[in-house]
Order: C-alpha cells, then sequence, then structure tokens
C-alpha cells in the first residue's frame, strides 16, 4: 500500500490544512509545465493529487489508517484530461504559469479526410504515381475564410471576450476549482458572424473538387493506409488543414498468390516433363514471362525460388522472391499406344502396374 503521508511529506497526525498546503505545494513543483524536460513530471503529479484526494476526505482517510483497501476510481475520471485536472487547479495563473486561456482554446485544424487508391499487383510490385481526385472543405473565396459577407467583420464575442473560453467554478474532491469550458456563444471561435456570407453561410469554408497525385510506394497491401500531412480539408482561416488518408486496395491477380513481399505461383507439368525436364515460361509480376529450367528428375510438391521477382519492400531495400510451387499432372486417360508405351517403360523398371486399367495388382 501506498504511503499517502510520506508522499505529501506530512506526519501522519497532520491537519487538513497541513494536508492541503503540501499538496498545493508539490502540485506545483510537479506540474508538467514547471518541468519541461521531466517525463515522470506528469506520473509525480499524478500520485500527489492521489494522496490528496485520500487524506483530504475524513472518511477515506479513517479507512486507509485503518489499513483498509480503498477502491476510489480513477481520479482523473472527472476530468477530459490531464490539462484539464492543472488547468482547473491551476487555472487563472494562480501559479504563474501563465495566461490560463493560452493553452485552453486552440484553433479549429482542418478536417482530415480519407480516399481509397486501387492499384494492381504489379503496381503494388514496384510503386505507382496515382492522381486521387475528392472532394475537400475550401476557405471561401467570397468572404476570405472570415464568414461574413463583403465589407463586413465579425464581431468579438461578448461572452468569452474573444477566448473562446469561459472559466467557470465547480466544486471537486480538490475544493472549488475554476475550470475553462469552450464558450457556448462562439463555440470556440471568439467572434461572432452578424452578416453571414452569403456564399459559406458564415461557415468560412466551401466543399471544391480536387485533385491530388499521390505515390504509391512499393510493397503496400490491401487495407495500408498512408497518411498526407496537411493535405485534407482546409481549416478555418490561420488555422492548420487537416491530413489526407489514402487508403490502398491492391486487386488480386489469379496468377499469384501474395505471402508478405514474396509471390507464389502455381505450375503444373506432365509426368514425362517431370521425368526428363524442359523449360517452361512463367510469369513475372512487372515484366515479360521468363524461362525456367526444371530438371530431369523433379518432384511433385518441389519449389523453385527466383530472387528479386517478387514486391518492392516498403523500406526501399530491394525485392522479395517468386517461388514456383511444381505440380506434376499424371493422365487419368490414356490411349492404346500410350498405355503399350507406359508398360513397356514399367517392365524396364520391373515395376509392376495392375494388369488393365482399373484393376489392382495381385501380391
Amino acid at each position: 500500500m501506498k504511503d499517502y503521508y510520506d508522499i505529501l511529506g506530512v506526519e501522519r497526525d497532520a491537519t487538513p490544512d497541513q494536508i492541503k498546503k503540501a499538496f498545493r505545494r508539490l502540485a506545483r513543483d510537479s506540474h508538467p509545465d514547471a518541468n519541461p524536460n521531466d517525463p515522470g513530471a506528469e506520473a509525480r503529479f499524478r500520485e500527489v493529487a492521489e494522496a490528496y484526494e485520500v487524506l483530504s476526505d475524513p472518511q477515506k482517510r479513517a479507512r486507509y489508517d485503518r489499513g483498509e483497501t480503498l477502491e476510489f476510481g480513477d481520479l482523473f475520471a472527472n476530468f477530459g484530461s490531464l490539462n484539464d485536472l492543472l488547468n482547473s487547479f491551476f487555472g487563472g495563473g494562480n501559479f504563474g504559469f501563465g495566461d490560463p486561456f493560452g493553452s485552453q482554446v486552440q484553433q479549429r485544424s482542418g478536417q482530415d479526410l480519407l480516399v481509397e487508391a486501387e492499384v494492381t499487383l504489379a503496381e503494388a510490385a514496384v510503386g505507382v504515381e496515382r492522381e486521387l481526385t475528392f472532394t475537400a472543405p475550401h476557405v471561401c473565396a467570397t468572404c476570405g475564410g472570415t464568414g461574413s459577407a463583403p465589407g463586413t467583420s465579425p464581431t468579438t464575442c461578448p461572452r468569452c471576450a474573444g477566448h473562446g473560453a469561459v472559466q467557470v467554478s465547480r466544486r471537486t474532491m480538490l475544493g472549488t476549482m475554476a475550470t475553462l469550458q469552450t464558450c457556448d456563444q462562439c463555440h470556440g471561435r471568439g467572434e461572432i458572424v452578424t452578416s453571414p456570407c452569403e456564399t459559406c453561410r458564415g461557415q468560412q469554408l466551401v466543399d471544391d473538387t480536387r485533385t491530388l497525385s499521390v505515390r504509391i510506394p512499393a510493397g503496400v497491401d490491401s487495407g495500408s493506409r498512408l497518411r498526407l500531412r496537411g493535405e485534407g480539408g482546409a481549416g478555418p482561416a490561420g488555422s492548420r488543414p487537416g491530413d489526407l488518408y489514402v487508403q490502398v486496395r491492391v486487386v488480386p491477380d489469379d496468377r499469384f498468390t501474395r505471402d508478405g513481399f514474396d509471390l507464389w505461383h502455381e505450375l503444373s507439368i506432365g509426368v514425362t516433363e517431370a521425368m526428363l525436364g524442359t523449360s517452361v515460361d512463367v510469369p513475372i509480376v512487372d515484366g515479360d514471362p521468363i524461362q525456367l529450367d526444371i530438371p530431369a528428375g523433379t518432384q511433385p510438391g518441389t519449389t523453385v525460388r527466383v530472387p528479386r521477382r517478387g514486391l518492392g519492400r516498403l523500406n526501399g531495400r530491394g525485392r522479395g522472391d517468386m517461388i514456383v510451387a511444381i505440380s506434376v499432372e499424371v493422365p487419368s486417360e490414356l490411349s492404346k499406344d500410350e498405355e503399350q508405351v507406359v508398360r513397356q517403360l514399367a517392365e524396364l523398371r520391373n515395376e509392376q502396374p495392375a494388369a488393365g486399367r482399373g484393376r489392382r495388382r495381385r501380391r
């Protein structure tokens, strides 16, 4: 069990006021803004806040002193994030960490967009440049992104004074705290459009068709997703655009089965070709067929690896291989002449085939 008294640096008979003062001092010291190069600051703050939650509550403190296990839930469940808790406790610049509105309200960024790009297996093997056409929000040309009709301007929101957020007080386990909430009058913009632009109706953005050339790298597979930063929808004036995500779909190729960056190809040869050897043309995913030499005596299930004829690797280092899996086709029907030749071969090899087609040999 954690020693909450030791964490706060107080005696076990400390008064509520002493516990509160200790917490405020330690919370200030462990505040992540005060320790920008210390990745452990946030964890220390959470531990200090947890100790305060227990020792500041008479009932929880009594149970803790008796050695009971406390199930008091997540201390941060009432807050959207650690920043929410930090700003609620240190809001208003109580501890000198700057403008309480400065880190709370960020201008809305542009919309992230998702488009699909379809490529063939051959294109996935070596990469391809693809032009994608999609609909994306653009800054309204009529109002220049202000949302106001030409000749007019937005006015500062009277409720939040242009901050985009308002400070409200609420009671929490840490006492009465000031928190920042998005202004419900301007919805975080800090401005109010009194004369909306007729083109965008005050939304600052309009949808438009856009064409973008995108490089699909070698080695992609169906489900691969590319992220193009800043190529998504435009944001309100002055904010960053969203990102464009390209979902890749690779069209299957009946000639090949993909295994990572390797490709498998099924090759069927005749029984005499397997016995005597042969040369066969086999397809290549991104080029003309190549001639593959099959040695005499090749057995069914034999595989032949053709180096660097698979798919390019995503890291740009070489290509996978093509693996040719060989099956031997045994004829299901023979002419009389074929059967006679086969029986002659069986006699030469001292083998004992059935006396007639479909009959079992006798031992």
